[in-house]
């Protein structure tokens, strides 16, 4: 079982490095060949997992777009405190011009919005205020005229710093949101 399980991730990594990324039908395919060996059908999956299938495709979807610009939410004016996803005038102030830029370019873009943490707290607390964030930014989006089904938010929690999560600054620096806009 061990052994199998070794072999499966060794041809997952392989067959990633290879190609440069997995695509949905590789996946899929593996996924299929490991159930028909372990007995597990897809219907049988934890949430968690069918969440990160789905995290997954929508990722896929989002790469097949091309990335145009970005804004990040995290000099000192906009930096979210320890334990808050509220936005603070600034970061609104901000909002509101890169919205005005998204109107004025007038073109089919979709957003995604990342929401990132330092690293206090457990991860699942750091994942949910990761999102949290994430959603504050895309409400007030879109109460400034962007429509929901052009933006998804995605919660990074603490897994993805910036600078060391050992210094007040470092955390600071880590409490973030990016605004990501693709074609």
């Amino acid at each position: 079982m061990k052994v199998s399980a070794l072999l499966m991730s060794a041809l997952l990594i392989g067959g990633t490095a290879v190609s440069g990324c997995a695509t949905r039908g590789f996946v899929r395919e593996k996924i299929a060949v490991s159930d028909q060996k372990n007995g597990v059908r897809m219907d049988q999956m934890d949430q968690n997992t069918k969440d990160a299938l789905q995290r997954a495709e929508d990722a896929h979807k989002l790469a097949e777009g091309k990335f145009l610009y970005q804004m990040v939410l995290s000099d000192d004016s906009v930096k979210f405190p320890t334990n808050v996803a509220d936005l603070s005038p600034e970061a609104k102030t901000r909002l509101q011009d890169f919205v005005q830029k998204l109107k004025d370019d007038n073109k089919n873009v979709y957003v995604e919005i990342q929401g990132h943490t330092d690293s206090t707290g457990t991860d699942a607390i750091n994942m949910r205020l990761g999102e949290q964030r994430a959603e504050a930014v895309r409400l007030f989006m879109n109460q400034q005229g962007v429509p929901l089904n052009r933006m998804s938010t995605i919660s990074y929690g603490a897994k993805s710093p910036i600078a060391p999560n050992d210094t007040p600054d470092g955390r600071a620096q880590n409490r973030r949101v990016i605004v990501i806009v693709m074609a």
